[in-house]
């Protein structure tokens, strides 16, 4: 039935005999198609009054009309929307004209305006949309050891958006090692949104200009110490507009395993208009996991899919290693804290093998202070996040070096006990968290929230022990006096603190 869709607003308007069509009936096309959506054809059909068709588009198929009418030469009709709870539809039009017609509307955040022309059977079949096979049903994937510790790297895309090329990410590989962020732990280089190309006559999904050979690339990567990712999405488009995998799961999946990557981002992008409720968008994931298990390679899987549907309880299950909690990080203190403090701790279930992702880390970028980043690292770390860097890393300020590789804070993150921290005080604006570690030790983590510098004093209760032995500062790598535990939190600033001390 799925296959039928695209074609029935043509088969009705074809139909229909010659004298009944009216002058807006049939087919019109759309040849400078603006990327998002990417409308390329409206259907038109006119059965007694009663109007039918869909505006066929690169990012979300056919979308049917609704509620249309015709008054003189202009047709009128709803279209179903995206991200948008409050307008669940919005209304378009189509003005008719002797030179062809102009259609306007809008769908999420863009609003449409496109000059078309009348086309035919032919050009109708050439423009329909191929609907991908059906979703497996959801089974299980039984875990393969990977992501013992949450994966440590970079990604292009909080800095390059999809302004990268080859010589970029080898410069990012190279910039790893020499400034010692590599042996600190930072091992993935991952290439996100902006790389793909066009597909060959088989299928084949080929890099763009930019890329030129992207086994060449992985082996450069690899020959540093390092791992390289890759990013793509279930649905038609990206979310940069590029290529995606709807319809290629298993084939892409063969490809990035054969070019040698390490770690896939399956991001839901434009899937989220065909995988829209939880069966579906669970299934299309295990579609991947399905894929990449069958290649043999062993290859990290991202979940992308912003905290939708209670992630983290079925993340695992269909193969991921991480998952993302959120939306996008942006580099300021509001989005930021939000996300650490707010999003990303309702989520549970992570530890070896699966981690709740926050997204990455924005120090090094520059839109926050120092004191903030220092908030950035320890809650990513004390919350055993993923540490994917999203800076130049060539032009890396030492302040920010200096925080990305500090051995012992980076410990509390990769702790192979893979304890989720978590808030168990709050005083207004200051809050005090804990993460119990393999060793018996236990992090806490204290954030000053407020506008002003204030004092914090943690307890024993604090890290659920009688009585501490031994406290030590991690970001000022010092011993702190057990009898002196006053610390002065800048505005917006935290202390880690790892300790020791007898149980209860």
């Amino acid at each position: 039935m799925r296959l039928l869709l695209a074609a029935l607003c043509l088969s009705l308007a074809l139909q229909l005999p010659a004298q009944a069509r009216s002058a807006v009936e049939g087919v019109w096309l759309f040849d400078d198609a603006p990327s998002y959506p990417g409308v390329t054809m409206l259907e038109v059909a006119d059965d007694a009054g009663v109007i039918s068709g869909s505006v066929t588009t690169l990012w979300y198929g056919p979308i049917a009309l609704q509620n249309a009418r015709i008054e003189g030469d202009t047709l009128t009709f709803d279209l179903r929307n995206l991200n948008d709870k409050a307008h669940p539809t919005r209304r378009w039009t189509a003005r008719f004209t002797p030179a062809g017609v102009k259609l306007t509307g809008d769908i999420w955040y863009a609003h449409v305006e496109q000059d078309g022309r009348r086309g035919g059977v032919k050009d109708a079949e050439a423009r329909a949309f191929r609907f991908a096979p059906d979703l497996p049903p959801l089974g299980a994937i039984a875990p393969d050891n990977l992501a013992a510790t949450p994966p440590m790297g970079w990604s292009s895309w909080n800095k390059f958006g999809d302004k990268i090329d080859d010589a970029t990410i080898r410069a990012m590989a190279d910039a790893l090692v020499a400034t010692g962020l590599r042996d600190a732990g930072y091992l993935y280089v991952n290439i996100d949104d902006g790389w793909q190309g066009e597909r060959d006559a088989n299928g084949v999904l080929q890099p763009n200009a930019k890329f030129p050979d992207m086994k060449a690339l992985t082996a450069y990567v690899h020959s540093k110490g390092l791992k390289i990712g890759i990013y793509t999405s279930q649905g038609p488009r990206t979310c940069a507009g590029y290529e995606g995998s709807y319809g290629h799961i298993q084939q892409d999946a063969q490809t990035f395993a054969d070019w040698g990557f390490d770690y896939l981002k399956h991001d839901l992008c434009s899937g989220e208009w065909f995988y829209d409720d939880a069966d579906k968008v669970k299934r299309s994931y295990y579609e991947m996991g399905l894929a990449l298990k069958a290649t043999g390679r062993p290859m990290l899987y991202s979940l992308c899919q912003y905290g939708r549907f209670d992630v983290s309880e079925w993340g695992r299950s269909v193969g991921g290693h991480l998952w993302r909690t959120t939306g996008d990080i942006t580099d300021d203190y509001a989005t930021m804290s939000d996300i650490g403090f707010e999003r990303n701790p309702k989520f549970g279930h992570a530890g070896p093998g699966g981690w709740n992702d926050p997204d990455m880390l924005e120090v090094g970028n520059g839109g926050m202070s120092e004191d903030e980043y220092v908030t950035h690292l320890t809650l990513w770390a004390i919350q055993a996040a993923p540490l994917i860097m999203g800076h130049d890393l060539r032009q890396t300020p030492e302040s920010a070096l200096r925080l990305l590789k500090n051995r012992e804070v980076i410990a509390i993150d990769q702790d192979v006990k893979g304890v989720q921290g978590r808030a168990i005080r709050k005083e207004g604006p200051l809050e005090v968290w804990r993460k119990e570690l393999a060793d018996g030790s236990v992090a806490l983590a204290l954030f000053n929230r407020g506008e002003a510098a204030a004092q914090m004093a943690p307890t024993a209760a604090d890290a659920d022990l009688a009585r501490l032995t031994r406290v030590r500062d991690l970001w000022r790598g010092a011993a702190v006096a057990i009898d002196d535990l006053q610390f002065t939190v800048p505005a917006h600033g935290a202390v880690l603190l790892r300790v020791d001390g007898e149980p209860i």
